[in-house]
This record gives structure tokens, sequence and C-alpha cells, in this order.
């Protein structure tokens, strides 16, 4: 009876051990995992979905859930690539370098315009970056004093640990809070899906996402044209409200992960992009 004791003992030990030098899902060879950007989740699967038909031999995992989700994996060691709307935050960045002891590898990969989401019945034509930043403040709260019809506005947002939140919260507000009665959805495609139902709402998020729903064209001051966000005027910087979309990486990319990125980097790639509805990366 010992002696079992003692066999069962040594099998269990092996069996934990073995378990522990198990690589984590996503590192193990012909394995690469994406997480991140709602914004940029389309277009990963995209990607994914046509390098590997002719990578036969490589796994490429997408998963979304904010930039901000991404970067945390990136801390943790639990993805390889953390995709992002926004550029690394400085508290990301001093993490990633106690922990890690690195720089991370930023690499631009798309370009995208946060588009303003109109339901399609909405009679307001353009809107100035003044005027966006006082909707989603608080301070204009009516359609009629933006030229629409009397009625309040519904604001729809993304939620905070978004990307584009944060650029937006940046960019558009210049540092200022949301109003609290900007209502948070867990995604783009919930935005533009609320939006196509709601003819007092406003919304904003990704180019690639509004299907359904009125582009409101933007401009920057008040003397200035009002622009939408397709390709020419993202390229020339007449659209005001342009981003980079990203891949970090805790080094520089090798093997598997380097080809991979050269080739969504390359045209055929960047089609990619414009058939999903983003906008080529800058050379």
């Amino acid at each position: 009876m010992p002696r079992m004791k003692k066999t069962i003992a040594v099998a269990t030990a092996f069996l934990f051990a073995a378990v522990l030098s198990t690589p984590p899902q996503g590192f193990c060879k012909g394995t690469i995992t994406i997480k991140g950007s709602d914004t940029l989740v389309i277009l990963n699967q995209r990607w994914a979905e046509n390098y590997m038909q002719d990578n036969k031999d490589l796994v490429i995992q997408v998963t979304g859930g904010g930039s901000g989700t991404g970067f945390s994996a990136l801390i943790t060691g639990s993805t390889d690539i953390c995709a992002a709307s926004r550029p690394i935050m400085k508290k990301e960045l001093a993490m990633i370098k106690k922990r890690h002891n690195v720089t991370p590898a930023e690499i631009p990969v798309a370009r995208d315009g946060v588009t303003i989401y109109f339901h399609e019945k909405n009679p307001v034509n353009e809107l100035t970056m003044a005027q966006l930043k006082n909707i989603y403040t608080g301070k204009i709260k009516n359609w009629k004093d933006l030229g629409g019809d009397k009625a309040r506005i519904i604001l729809y947002s993304r939620e905070n640990n978004s990307g584009t939140y944060m650029f937006f919260k940046d960019e558009v507000l210049k540092g200022r809070d949301f109003t609290p009665l900007a209502q948070s959805l867990p995604g783009t495609a919930a935005v533009v899906n609320a939006i196509g139902k709601d003819i007092k709402g406003i919304g904003y998020g990704g180019a690639a996402y509004a299907k359904g729903v009125k582009f409101c064209p933007v401009k920057a001051t008040e003397e200035d044209k009002a622009y939408l966000p397709n390709e020419e005027n993202i390229a020339t910087g007449k659209y005001p409200i342009a981003r980079d979309l990203y891949y970090y990486m805790l080094k520089e990319p090798t093997g598997d992960t380097k080809k991979f990125i050269d080739w969504l980097l390359s045209p055929e790639g960047q089609k990619i992009v414009t058939s999903v509805g983003y906008f080529p990366v800058k050379k």
C-alpha cells in the first residue's frame, strides 16, 4: 500500500510539472495571438483569414475587448500583439519597462478617420470640432442649436477602456470629461446599431463600422470647409479627426510574426485595409 501511494504521488507530481512546462496558448509554435482594439477586430480577422489561407501551418487568434485590454495583455505577456486604436500611454509604457525591461515596438498598420454617426433622417449636414466638443461635454443639448429639429440630443459613446474613447477625449474634447448623459456602449458596432434606430442620436467610431447610418462631415473651425472621412481627405489631412491604428509588441517582430506583419504592410495587405473601410498606412 505505501508503495502504491508513492507511485501515485510521483505520477501526480510529474503531471503537475508537465502542465507547468506546457507553453501558454498563443505562444506555441505556429500560433500568433492578437488582442485589443475593437476598431481593428474586423480588419485583424480579415488579415488573419487571408494570410492563413496561404500559410496553413499557422494559426492567428484574434480577440477584441478594447485597446486598454490589449495593452493589459501585453503587459502580462498573454498576447503576442496588442492591437490599438491609440498610442500607448505613459503609464502603460512604464509598466512594460518595469516588468519586461524593454521598450515595446510600435508599428502603424492602417489609418482611420473617427467618424461621426447620425441617423439617416437627421437633417443636420455638418458639425465643427467646437460643436462636437460642446455636444459631448454637455454644453449643447438640443438639435435645434445645430440647425436641426427641436429635440434633445441622445449621446452614444464608447466605454472608457476603448482607444477610440481616449482618442476622442484627447483630440475632440481636449481632455475634458464626457457628460454623464453620454451612454457608453461595448463596441463600435453597438454604437452604430443604436444610431440606426435613434433619429435623435449621435455617435462616433471607426469608419469601417458605419453601415446603415449617415456620415456627418466635420470641419476644423467655423471658417473651414467640412470634410468626410474618405481616403483623399485622410491622406491630405483635411479630415480633422484622423489617426493611425497600431500594433504593439514587446520586441521587434521576428519569425512568423514578422512575415505576417510584412505581408499586411505590403500592397496586398493594405488592399484589404481599403476593402474593409479603413485607409492605407502612410508610407
